[in-house]
């Protein structure tokens, strides 16, 4: 094997397509008008740079863990470690030095507060990777958390005040995507049994019960953006008129409705693939960001 291949490997390992999962971090400073600032700027993307670090050694423990069980995957049986062409303890030797380079490069460039968080994300998908995943509708919750702590660490790279609407909604959203993950991978399968042997939680899903924790975080996650525009508690009112959001409702329904809809044909492994290969959606988040730029722009206050 060439020493280009081997890097080829390596890459595929760190999955570097997932990092717009970190896009998280952006929320916060985007919200507080704070990314035209030069050194604000600079904190969230070192705290993005660690967070695409550290997911990235998650995401290579969680490949050494679920070697076997990739292998019977119609799309994961592609990935280094199952085909072999990495070795399990090359792989959490990787995952040790990206985790190690992630908190560090944190610790020293931002508030302390920042590394807890980035360290307390590390450990709790470590816990997923070892034993939460077994455990249904836990393990979604767990994934959640983790995209919270996302944007939690984005508002703390700069001290920033981040709205407990805007928290619970993030949360809400991406339980959402997380169910409708899981939707994906049950659909992959020809039976529930050949599912089981690559992801154990999914024998306990149905494509029922799925579809019913995913109408209801829906739900959940549309009532949270709407009560974020309409807030209006001083300490966490960013510098715009936060309340015109409320209109770009029509979209958020549209992508999430979308997205709902995509997941039943089980044709993407998950909302990342969903999200980047459906122009539609696409489409939709760029409308939708297009708008909130354009409030934000006319309605900022100095």
């Amino acid at each position: 094997m060439t020493v280009s291949t081997m890097v080829l490997h390596y890459v595929k390992l760190a999955r570097p397509h997932q990092w717009i999962k970190n896009a998280a971090v952006f929320v916060g400073p985007l919200f507080a008008l704070k990314l035209g600032d030069p050194e604000a700027l600079r904190n969230t993307i070192i705290a993005c740079v660690g967070f695409c670090l550290v997911s990235s050694s998650s995401y290579a423990i969680n490949d050494a863990i679920d070697r076997h069980a990739d292998a019977l995957h119609p799309q994961k049986r592609s990935r280094p470690v199952a085909t072999g062409a990495i070795s399990a303890g090359a792989a959490w030797v990787f995952a040790a030095l990206l985790c190690i380079a992630g908190v560090v490069l944190v610790r020293r460039c931002l508030p302390p507060t920042v590394s807890y968080i980035l360290a307390g994300y590390f450990a709790l998908i470590l816990a997923y990777s070892a034993a939460l995943k077994q455990r249904p509708i836990l393990d979604v919750i767990i994934l959640a958390v983790g995209f919270v702590l996302r944007a939690v660490a984005g508002a703390a790279a700069i001290d920033a005040a981040i709205s407990p609407w805007l928290v619970v909604c993030t949360f809400t959203l991406c339980m959402f995507l997380g169910f409708g993950k899981r939707r994906c991978e049950l659909a992959a399968f020809q039976s529930p049994e050949e599912a089981g042997s690559h992801r154990a939680t999914l024998l306990r899903y149905t494509p029922e019960l799925l579809n019913h924790l995913i109408s209801v975080s829906a739900g959940i996650a549309i009532i949270t953006f709407l009560l974020y525009t309409m807030d209006r508690a001083p300490a966490y009112m960013p510098p715009f008129h936060k309340e015109y959001l409320l209109y770009t409702l029509p979209l958020v329904a549209y992508g999430l409705f979308r997205y709902a809809m995509l997941i039943e044909f089980g044709h993407r492994a998950g909302p990342t693939e969903i999200i980047l290969k459906d122009v539609p959606l696409l489409l939709t988040i760029g409308l939708w960001g297009a708008i909130v730029l354009g409030i934000v722009l006319k309605t900022a206050t100095g």
